[in-house]
């Protein structure tokens, strides 16, 4: 895909970058394989604000993918490719060889009409294909990788993202993700073979704050523009720049420090923390 430019011929057109999408499917997707969900704004069970933010947004159906790609030893054909309104990555609808339909994220360049399988032992490393990391060769890219056996991928799943499998050792496999953190996964974990689609997600430009209201994102206010009691860097005579290092409105550090919560059940499946911005 490419990215498309507008003509300014109206004002909310004005500096409007947009990923191409004439050659993804035109019609809806597969009833069969939608669901509608309610849209939470960021609020948890009891209607408190835990994520800031976040609004309802465009309406949406939500379409069901299949992460866990246990299908296995049966050929499915790519019969399109699909816009999501619920990721950033663009999806693949599957027919198998038995007459069933399954979604899932669709590799990039990927074409319709493509021979794709998932398998627990080697089989052709192309991409869309899903195999154990057991069995997929040393240096290989790959996405929507499980972090644990049979629980469906979680790890590159959003446009252009992807990891390096870069070694193998005692029942465990090497990954290295894009942050540069280097991370164990166990053999059996399955992973698919490539890189996430819209690639060109990263570039695009949003163009005008309405744009972002559809997306389900609300403005965000600066700190030094609130008072003391709604954030670190408020009040202060006339204009003033926070007077401290940022911090987020709970006084969390804004300068890349890793907040990540120590887990003793996880922290030793990391090998090295990724890079700090």
């Amino acid at each position: 895909m490419a990215l498309k430019n507008y003509k300014a011929i109206t004002p909310s057109l004005r500096k409007l970058v947009a990923v191409d999408r004439s050659e993804l499917w035109k019609g809806g997707p597969l009833k069969i394989l939608t669901k509608k969900v309610s849209e939470k704004s960021g609020r948890n069970n009891i209607g408190h604000i835990t994520v800031r933010h976040k609004s309802g947004g465009h309406k949406k159906t939500f379409r069901m993918i299949d992460f866990k790609r246990d299908r296995y030893d049966i050929e499915a054909v790519v019969e399109r490719v699909e816009y999501d309104p619920n990721r950033t990555a663009f999806i693949a609808l599957l027919k198998y060889s038995d007459g069933v339909f399954s979604y899932i994220l669709a590799p990039n360049k990927i074409v319709v009409g493509e021979k794709l399988m998932s398998s627990r032992k080697l089989i052709d490393v192309k991409n869309g294909n899903a195999m154990p990391l057991a069995v997929i060769p040393i240096g290989s890219i790959i996405h929507n990788i499980e972090l644990k056996p049979g629980c469906g991928g979680a790890v590159s799943r959003s446009a252009g993202s992807y990891s390096q499998l870069i070694g193998k050792d005692s029942g465990y496999a090497l990954v290295k993700m894009q942050s540069g953190e280097i991370r164990l996964f166990q053999l059996e974990c399955m992973a698919t073979i490539g890189t996430v689609s819209n690639i060109d997600n990263k570039n695009i430009t949003i163009g005008k704050a309405g744009r972002s209201r559809w997306l389900g994102i609300r403005p965000t206010v600066r700190g030094v523009a609130m008072n003391p009691v709604d954030h670190p860097h408020g009040g202060g005579e006339g204009k003033t720049s926070g007077g401290r290092h940022p911090v987020s409105p709970t006084g969390v550090s804004a300068k890349g420090k890793i907040t990540r919560k120590r887990n003793k059940v996880t922290n030793r499946f990391i090998v090295k923390s990724r890079r700090k911005k």
